[in-house]
């Protein structure tokens, strides 16, 4: 039986993660598969630069889109992928082999999954994590600067110039597109919840 493919996105500091892995917790990996987009950036050396010179990680062409595709429709058959870790540059962190089983319902997240419109179009069911712009800011400093060990300088220079640029050009257009949208201004525990559930009747189907 083909598995159940859903799509996850939303602005960088949206939640998206933290979403995901409250997900993960009520389903084994025999029944729900997660893969990232994060894990097909292409290399440092090969991104983009803005005009000061800084790697801009947040363009459509910063994510190797091919190998993505390609690795979603193996999931799809049945297949059985292994991925090297991305650690978002970080030169402390030692990167790990990935390995993704299919199952009965796969997530796909990332901030370009309904970009891309052949990745899109695999999709059977699109949610988006929606939250207000100056609790996205927040979010994104405490966990650049906390688990990526990013400059506050940094951080918001990219805020400004890359991720918000992004949000308001390949990602905001297509919330209209979502089948779901979950506010999480505060908490997302009610759009958690129903996803759960969802994802929980699909898988006795």
């Amino acid at each position: 039986m083909k598995p159940y493919l859903i799509g996850i996105t939303g602005g960088s500091g949206s939640g998206k993660t933290t979403f995901i892995k409250a997900l993960r917790s009520y389903f084994s990996e025999e029944q729900l598969c997660i893969l990232s987009q994060d894990d097909y950036y292409f290399p440092r050396e090969q991104q983009l630069t803005d005009e000061k010179g800084v790697k801009n990680f947040d363009l459509p062409n910063s994510i190797d889109k091919k190998s993505f595709k390609n690795d979603i429709e193996r999931l799809m058959v049945g297949e059985t992928i292994e991925r090297l870790e991305y650690t978002f540059n970080n030169e402390k962190a030692v990167p790990e082999v990935l390995r993704f089983k299919s199952a009965p319902v796969i997530i796909v997240e990332g901030i370009f999954v309904f970009h891309f419109k052949k990745i899109k179009r695999l999709l059977d069911l699109k949610i988006f994590l929606h939250a207000k712009e100056n609790l996205k800011v927040i979010r994104r400093i405490k966990r650049d600067q906390v688990e990526r060990n990013y400059p506050i300088e940094d951080v918001l220079y990219r805020y400004e110039k890359h991720v918000m640029p992004t949000f308001e050009r390949y990602i905001e257009p297509y919330m209209d597109d979502a089948d779901v949208v979950v506010n999480n201004n505060s908490d997302f525990s009610a759009g958690l919840e129903v996803v759960k559930g969802f994802i929980a009747n699909k898988l006795v189907m």
